[in-house]
């Protein structure tokens, strides 16, 4: 006696959906992770440590951040802390002058909001030459070159 099998034939089959969404999973996962070609608008000049201190022509635009995150412009206190007040404080003491070298001194315990303020301030008005700086490190000898 024969006996007839009336279930339908398992046909293999490749299921796509899973394939495609371990793609898109790795796919995001290298956007994510590479890094991309960042270009700065600032030019930033690192300090040094040691060595004799850069001379210039003309003397250095400074702006000073104390620990509250409050700016002073050359002698000038900037009242309010957002990026327009700074802004319009260094457009009115470096006048025309975009060369000029700007010297950034922020207070270890600075905020780092309000250093990123100074530097997005600078960038929109143009200064290029922008300097930061730094206290050496004083050890038991010594300051560290």
């Amino acid at each position: 006696m024969r006996i007839v099998d009336h279930r339908e034939d398992d046909s293999p089959e490749i299921n796509l959906i899973p394939l495609i969404d371990v793609v898109l999973c790795l796919l995001i996962f290298f956007v994510v992770t590479t890094t991309f070609d960042a270009r700065s608008v600032l030019k930033i000049e690192l300090p040094k440590a040691g060595g004799e201190p850069a001379t210039s022509a003309n003397q250095p635009l400074g702006i000073l951040i104390n620990a509250d995150g409050r700016y002073f412009v050359g002698d000038r206190e900037v009242l309010r802390t957002d990026v327009d007040a700074l802004k319009q404080a260094l457009a009115e003491v470096a006048g025309s002058d975009r060369d000029r070298v700007v010297l950034i001194r922020a207070d270890a315990r600075t905020p780092w909001q309000a250093v990123v303020t100074a530097y997005e301030a600078l960038a929109q008005l143009g200064f290029r030459r922008v300097a930061n700086a730094t206290a050496p490190q004083v050890t038991a000898q010594g300051p560290s070159r």
